[in-house]
């Protein structure tokens, strides 16, 4: 871990620090998460695909790494930078430190450079796509390279994320993170829910089988008549990467769903359901990254401490008649949650499966599984 690396923005800033992990160049939208935890969690969410992540908290591994709190089978962030490398992880479950974790996975590392700072720039100039480079560490070369690398904005990231075919789940939550969420819902009906799978961390079916339901995991580009063929009780809508807007294919299946299956939407199958509802989307100027977001819920006055990982957001003004806010983050008062008037269909924009992370949210499981049962979505 002796290499020289360098990150270069878009607008000419340079920051140059030690490399770890594996070797190489690549490309991505740098962007910040001020969680303090977790970060084993951020590295394995593909939401997190096509974007070179800058931890705000300055020791990064100290508590190593483990396969139990993975989120996926495959790392799809471009890059990682922190400010201090713990290199002598003290966890009981720790199996290997970060920096072989990265080596591994093939993933480039940035240490030693001031996060404040970039974290800063960020905040004021917005998210902006970078070059993380060991190969080549040439100024000018690396500012041309990255002024011509596309932008995240109209890429279909869902491709390139999603599983290749259907399957079931039968993994439920570990000692570790087996909440209160499932209580008193063991064994409900047997309930089957169908996941589509846009870029699905691995804690949401988790959550979903220590409901007692019967979990089938299907391609986000599967249609409406794929997914009612299987029977669902009820359809989840999962987070994923970029931008909602190219994916013409998951709003036309959602079209097809509504009214014929109770759904519920995370993340990026929030922004994919009010887009399917007629609502527009809009870019963040740096997005929502961390573990201590402040949520609103409309309909009960109750403020929760969220996990958020998202840089579009639905545009409240653009709301159609048959959509009501039902969660406000109370930061910026963007919208963080909707439901249906007349169908049986909600969603947040947060990640109430989030581990590590605050579980204040981990109610909205047991609303899904009221819903199935028949109740109006969200009705407590």
């Amino acid at each position: 871990m002796t290499g020289h690396a360098k990150l270069v923005l878009e607008d000419g800033s340079i920051f140059s620090g030690t490399a770890f992990g594996a070797y190489g160049e690549v490309f991505g939208e740098v962007v910040f998460n001020t969680s303090m935890t977790g970060y084993q969690e951020i590295l394995t969410d593909p939401s997190y695909c096509g974007q070179i992540v800058t931890m705000t908290y300055p020791l990064i591994g100290n508590y190593g790494v483990n396969p139990a709190d993975v989120e996926s089978g495959k790392l799809s962030i471009r890059g990682f930078v922190v400010r201090e490398l713990c290199q002598i992880p003290s966890n009981f479950r720790s199996k290997q430190t970060l920096h072989g974790y990265l080596k591994e996975a093939g993933v480039i590392g940035l240490e030693g450079i001031d996060t404040r700072a970039l974290t800063r720039k960020l905040r004021i100039r917005g998210a902006m796509t970078g070059v993380l480079s060991t190969a080549d560490v040439d100024d000018a070369s690396l500012l041309k390279k990255v002024q011509a690398a596309p932008s995240i904005v109209g890429r279909d990231l869902v491709r390139e994320v999603m599983p290749p075919a259907p399957g079931e789940w039968s993994e439920g939550l570990t000692e570790f993170n087996d909440l209160a969420c499932s209580q008193g819902f063991q064994g409900l009906s047997g309930k089957h829910v169908v996941a589509i799978d846009y870029g699905m961390k691995w804690n949401i079916p988790r959550h979903l089988r220590n409901l007692g339901c019967r979990v089938t995991i299907v391609p986000g580009t599967s249609t409406a008549a794929e997914i009612l063929a299987l029977n669902p009780d009820g359809v989840f809508l999962s987070n994923g990467p970029g931008d909602p807007r190219p994916l013409n294919y998951a709003i036309e299946t959602i079209q097809g769903l509504l009214g014929k299956t109770p759904i519920f939407g995370i993340c990026l199958g929030h922004q994919l359901l009010g887009l399917a509802c007629g609502a527009e989307i809009y870019k963040l100027k740096f997005g929502h990254r961390g573990a201590n977001q402040p949520v609103r819920n409309e309909l009960t006055g109750k403020v929760e401490i969220t996990s958020q990982n998202h840089g579009f957001a639905i545009a409240s003004e653009t709301l159609p008649t048959c959509l009501e806010v039902t969660h406000v983050n109370l930061n910026d008062q963007t919208v963080e949650g909707l439901r249906h008037r007349d169908l049986p269909a909600f969603c947040v924009q947060y990640h109430p499966e989030a581990s590590a992370g605050p579980h204040d949210s981990d109610y909205l499981f047991r609303e899904f599984a009221r819903m199935m049962d028949g109740a109006p979505a969200l009705a407590g």
